[in-house]
Order: structure tokens, then sequence, then C-alpha cells
């Protein structure tokens, strides 16, 4: 299903500020068996195909550690091709003593962990879109205990070796300071739906009747202060959308909505009104 890939927009990317680079080398090729895509000094970038990196972990000089209660990311989504992988990650991770939640939200089944910065990360496989209801415009999304004992009768006895190529970044869930005024920057300003109400407090936005290419909620409070600038975290993520003609669409909807635009020569930047930074590209 073309959920993410072009014509539809969708979250390719993100880049974390981190407090000890080798340490999140460590983690992310060691433990969850991305590629190293590159490496610096100060900056490393991941890669579940050896070619695009789907994460960028950077060292700034002066970080401090990840600040609680603000906005910014809650977790970013990992999107395994086949239920057969996440049960082999969750036979792995079962096997080497590495935490993780859970959840079976019938159109996806996911288990949560964090990396060593505290940045939250949700590894899923999506069931069958066919199989998906809707009713009223909106995705039935649900929070339900994970049936392990079913997951794991998928697993075939191979080992989990390393990330598959074909894994994806699925979707981001943010934390928002004012859920009505961060919905319009994404509804108005880039052009997504809404397609769950799952509570006053969490809301599911998409493009091309996805279940969510991003997620919002108020958990940390209404008015919940943006990170500092040397907090570790999310730096930003990256957007990417069909064509120019739509990248410039919606950089004009932006500056006429009163959001501060930044225009590079392959992107352009913007931040929504709870502080996230967003990197919009074709």
């Amino acid at each position: 299903m073309p959920f993410h890939r072009k014509p539809t927009t969708f979250v390719s990317h993100v880049h974390l500020h981190v407090q000890n680079l080798e340490r999140t080398i460590s983690f992310y090729q060691d433990t969850l068996g991305f590629h190293v895509l590159y490496q610096t000094d100060s900056e490393a970038a991941f890669s579940a195909d050896g070619e695009t990196a789907l994460i960028t972990a950077g060292q700034p000089i002066g970080v401090t550690p990840k600040e609680r209660y603000t906005t910014g990311l809650y977790h970013f989504a990992l999107l395994l091709p086949t239920r057969k992988d996440l049960a082999k990650i969750v036979t792995y991770f079962n096997e080497i003593g590495l935490n993780f939640g859970s959840s079976d939200h019938t159109v996806s089944e996911s288990i949560y962990l964090a990396d060593p910065d505290g940045n939250g990360i949700e590894i899923y496989a999506d069931r069958d879109p066919d199989g998906w209801t809707w009713e009223n415009g909106e995705v039935n999304l649900t929070v339900d205990p994970l049936n392990y004992r079913d997951l794991l009768a998928e697993n075939d006895g191979a080992p989990w070796k390393k990330m598959p190529e074909a894994t994806l970044m699925g979707h981001v869930h943010l934390h928002a300071a004012d859920l009505e005024e961060t919905e319009d920057f994404y509804l108005e300003g880039l052009g997504f739906e809404m397609v769950r109400r799952f509570n006053p407090q969490t809301h599911f936005i998409a493009d091309g009747k996805y279940h969510h290419h991003i997620a919002l909620n108020t958990w940390h409070g209404v008015g919940a202060p943006a990170p500092s600038p040397s907090s570790a975290g999310m730096a930003y993520f990256t957007l990417n959308v069909a064509d120019k003609e739509k990248q410039i669409a919606i950089t004009s909807k932006l500056e006429s909505l009163g959001t501060p635009v930044t225009k590079t020569e392959d992107a352009v930047w913007a931040a929504d009104p709870s502080g996230t930074k967003i990197k919009i590209v074709v």
C-alpha cells in the first residue's frame, strides 16, 4: 500500500540529539541491527537498507539530558515489513533481556522501548489495510493487550540478525502544548486529515487513509513548554511531499497562516506551534 511513498505525504526520517554518540551507535547498530550509513566524530546515520537514513544522531557541544514534561517527541515508529519480523524481534529482545512494552492497536501490533537517551521507539507491523474498519471518516484504532502467544506462532525459528531492509519510518507521535492549535498547523498548513479522535487528549492524523502518520497528545499538560535547545531528544523530523508544486503550496499556506518558514536549496523548514521542527522535502 502506498502509505509511505509518493504522492502520499509521509514521515521518512528523524534527527536526534544524543549525549553519547558511541553509546547511541552501539544501541542502534549492535542491539537493533541497523547499518551505520556514515559516522563522524559528532554524528552518525542509521539505515535498514544500507542506502537510506531513517535515523540520524548527533552529539552537539553542550548537549544536556533529555528534559521531561516538555513538547516534542513521544516516540518515533519503525514499521517492519511483516508480522513475522515483529515476532522475531520480540523473541530476540526476550533472549537478550531487553525490557519493552506492547499493545494491539487493531490496525497494527506494536512494541515500545527507549534508546539510551530516553527517546521513545515503537516497532510495529501493520495488519492488512483491507481489514481496517472506518466509521464517519475515522479508523478503528484501539489500545488492547498484545497476544504474544499468537504473535510468536509466526516465528519460523530463524534468529533475528538485523533490521529488515524494507523497514520504514512509519510515523511520529508528538507531545503538543495545545491540541487544537497544533492540529490546525498539520491539517490546514500541511494538508493532513484527521483520522482518529481517540480521546480529548490524543488525536491521530494522516494522508492517504493511513491509520496515522502523526499522532498528537497533551499528556504533558496543556501549555507544556518546548525543550531547551541543549536538550537531548528529537531535533527535527523529515516530511516527504509529492513534488515541488506541493512543497511550494505548503510553503505558501504556512506563510498565510503566519508560520515562519525558512527555505534552503533542498528543503523548507518550519516549526509547529508546540516547537517541533520539521524539514519538508520532495
